[in-house]
């Protein structure tokens, strides 16, 4: 045995020693061989009985001598550039495979490509050697899509049992009008060529894709791009779908947008596309940061499409028979009396009894029983990071005459920021007018501009956007704001660069927006007050 080893170790130093002896070698054996018989010469070769003297090569020995991690082919070979410059190369095959326009592969193609992967690749989509078709999406939408079992079959286990399994069948065109075409490809390119490639507009198909055939990885990925593309807009929906998908990492995430950025989550197109369970779970939620107007206006939107969806006329009955119960999930007693005499009260959605027992709850000391709930939301708590460890202030500073106060900060965990707390003056009471503004690499992600009532003490006073804005972790944001007002107020001093807030880790540096002297060491802005 040992023998053995060292002479394949011999043979391996040679060929690799000795490369052009062996091509030359080869090429002289391939002449010798006579053309109408080649394909029972390879046979032969490949069952060990060939007459080749060529020494064989054991690139495996490597493996087993040294004890070190083992080698791709990649690794050994490194990819040359083909001298024609013209050469098909793999993203040109994917380029080609997608639109499903197959080139028959260039004479020798197999040796183009040092891996399995990048030989794989080229079979994509290919219909090279393909043997059993797909019939992929709904009738009238259908792609017809080539496969190969035997790729399939190891990066599927539903594939597997397809293909393999006990109760395979021999079909040679599969339909499955339940996945997109686009989703389809995209869950093939990962099997074939083990790249993910992934859309706005297809990943949820490409999720239900994933999930069917049991691709856990792709399905992970796809979860990863819809939790960082996740914003007021599409939460509603991700939540719905998230649910469908039995995700609940998704579901968290989806609940978090919703809660701290409810308004402009009901107010999205999105909102409209749910379904009734996800409806009645969104109406029902205890820590929605919404107004409740905003929350019946937004069921009644729903409601219209939803009668469209069931080819009903948008009417007033309509519209409240699609609500059905849910309509009780809304606290309508806890709007503000204008928001329900002017709204709610005038929707022609509640009944008489209804809308005149509502009014009773608002005035009358002995309150009638009512069906909706009348406790309000608790809300979100929001938090506060205060960034200085003392504050001053001195008879020349801190002035304002239109100049921009501005600190640049990062955080560790994804946030909403709804406002700054802001110090005010310093010689008493005071009101000041501040336009804050919250920017990203130039871009503005919120603004407002507001008017705060300062007492004359040391205490920050709270200026919030209209609507709480999204932070992403690791990424730092500027905060900035011009206030008009009394010309001294306090200032911030001893400022630290981070500071802990509860499970949030925030980062301060300065801003080179920042033109009337705030800074990280002292300065206006000193809280930044967010939902986690």
């Amino acid at each position: 045995m040992v023998d053995d080893k060292e002479k394949n170790m011999k043979c391996l130093t040679f060929f690799l020693m000795l490369p052009e002896t062996v091509k030359n070698r080869s090429k002289k054996s391939s002449k010798k061989t006579n053309p109408s018989s080649s394909n029972s010469s390879s046979s032969s070769s490949s069952s060990g009985g060939g007459s080749s003297k060529l020494p064989p090569v054991c690139y495996e020995i490597i493996t087993l001598k040294t004890k070190k991690k083992k080698k791709m082919a990649a690794d050994i070979f490194p990819r040359k550039k083909p001298a024609n410059s013209s050469s098909t190369t793999v993203q040109q095959y994917h380029q080609q495979n997608l639109s499903n326009n197959n080139l028959i592969p260039a004479p020798n193609w197999q040796g183009l490509y040092p891996t399995i992967r990048e030989r794989n690749a080229v079979m994509f989509n290919n219909d090279l050697m393909a043997d059993v078709h797909f019939v992929v999406g709904p009738p009238g939408g259908t792609q017809r899509l080539p496969g190969h079992k035997y790729v399939l079959a190891v990066g599927s286990s539903v594939f597997h049992a397809m293909f393999y399994g006990e109760l395979a069948e021999d079909k040679d065109e599969i339909r499955i009008p339940d996945v997109e075409p686009a989703a389809f490809l995209a869950m093939l390119k990962y099997i074939y060529c083990d790249e993910i490639d992934l859309a706005a507009d297809t990943v949820l198909a490409t999720l239900y894709a994933a999930k069917k055939y049991i691709v856990p990885h792709l399905a992970r990925a796809c979860v990863n791009f819809l939790e960082t593309s996740l914003s007021a807009k599409n939460a509603c929906v991700l939540l719905s779908q998230s649910c469908l998908f039995e995700e609940p990492d998704l579901t968290q995430r989806c609940w978090e947008v919703i809660d701290a950025q409810a308004e402009l989550a009901l107010k999205s197109e999105g909102f409209c596309d749910i379904d009734f369970q996800t409806l009645e779970s969104i109406l029902r939620r205890e820590t929605l940061n919404a107004k409740e107007i905003v929350v019946f206006e937004a069921a009644l939107n729903w409601a219209e499409v939803e009668c469209q969806r069931q080819d009903l006329a948008s009417s007033i009955e309509n519209k409240r028979k699609v609500l059905g119960k849910a309509l009780y999930l809304i606290r309508i007693p806890t709007m503000a009396l204008d928001d329900f005499a002017n709204g709610a009260a005038q929707s022609g959605v509640l009944t008489l009894n209804e809308t005149n027992d509502i009014f009773l709850w608002y005035t009358a000391a002995k309150k009638p029983e009512l069906q909706f709930v009348s406790k309000a939301r608790k809300g979100l708590v929001p938090q506060r990071c205060h960034r200085f460890q003392s504050c001053a202030y001195r008879s020349n500073q801190w002035r304002y005459r239109g100049r921009c106060d501005s600190i640049q900060f990062a955080v560790d965990k994804r946030v909403f920021i709804a406002g700054f707390g802001l110090y005010g003056s310093s010689c008493g009471s005071a009101e000041y007018s501040a336009k804050i503004e919250l920017k990203r690499q130039g871009v503005v992600l919120g603004q407002n501009l507001s008017k705060y009532f300062s007492d004359g003490s040391s205490n920050t006073f709270p200026v919030w956007f209209e609507y709480p804005v999204q932070i992403e972790p690791d990424t730092f944001y500027t905060a900035s704001v011009i206030l008009d007002g009394n010309e001294l107020s306090y200032f911030g001093q001893e400022g630290m660069t981070e500071v802990q807030c509860g499970k949030v880790t925030v980062q301060f540096q300065c801003s080179s927006d920042s033109t009337n002297g705030t800074g990280v060491q002292g300065g206006q802005i000193p809280e930044l007050i967010f939902y986690a």
